[in-house]
C-alpha cells in the first residue's frame, strides 16, 4: 500500500548528499549509511547532465545486482526478483522524467532481506497510483506497478528543500 510517511519502520530515513561516501559517478559498493538496516551495500548514481536516464538507471542497477549476487539468477524466482527490481527502477525514473523535470539521483541499498530504491527529483507533485486503474489502456501504470511489486513505498520531503525522494523496497530473493 502506498504511504507518505517519512520512512518505513526501522529505516534510515532521508540522506544528505554524499552520505554513502561515494562520488557522484561512483558505481562501486560502499558501506551502508549509518542507521541502515543490516549493514548492507549502497550505490549512488547522479543524473546530472546525463541523457537517456532510464536505460542508464537500469544498467547501473543491473551492475549492482551482479555485484550483490542477485544475478546471474540460478532459479526462476531469483530471476523474477531481479527483473522486478529493474522494472521498479524504470518506473520510478520514468515518473521523475514525466512529472518532475527529471531525476537527480538514484540510491540503491541492499541488505540480506531488502533492496531499497530511492529516486530524488525537484518535482512538487505527489506520486500515486491512478484510480481507477485501467489495465487495458496505455499510460498511468507506473505507480500501480510499484505498489504491486514492492513490499512498501513512499515519499520523503525535506523541509526547506525543493523536491522529494520516492522510495520503494522489494524483498531479496530466497
Amino acid at each position: 500500500m502506498s504511504t507518505t510517511r517519512p520512512c518505513s519502520p526501522g529505516d534510515r530515513g532521508p540522506e544528505t548528499s554524499g552520505a554513502s561516501g561515494a562520488s557522484e559517478a561512483d558505481a562501486s559498493a560502499s558501506p551502508a549509511a549509518p542507521g541502515s538496516p543490516g549493514g548492507g551495500q549502497v550505490r549512488r548514481l547522479s543524473f546530472d547532465g546525463e541523457s537517456g536516464v532510464v536505460p542508464l538507471a537500469r544498467d547501473f542497477t543491473r551492475q549492482a545486482l551482479y555485484a550483490w549476487g542477485w544475478l546471474p539468477a540460478d532459479t526462476a524466482d531469483r530471476r523474477a526478483a531481479a527483473e522486478d527490481v529493474l522494472l521498479v527502477v524504470s518506473e520510478l525514473v520514468t515518473n521523475a522524467c514525466l512529472h518532475a523535470e527529471g531525476p537527480d539521483e538514484l540510491w540503491i541499498t541492499c541488505d540480506k532481506k531488502v533492496i531499497r530504491l530511492e529516486v530524488s527529483d525537484k518535482g512538487t507533485g505527489q506520486p500515486a497510483p491512478r484510480t481507477p486503474h485501467r489495465a487495458g489502456r496505455p499510460g498511468g501504470h507506473g505507480m500501480f506497478i510499484v505498489q504491486r511489486l514492492c513490499l512498501d513505498w513512499g515519499v520523503v520531503r525535506s523541509p526547506g528543500v525543493s523536491g522529494k525522494t520516492v522510495w520503494a523496497e522489494l524483498g531479496a530473493p530466497a
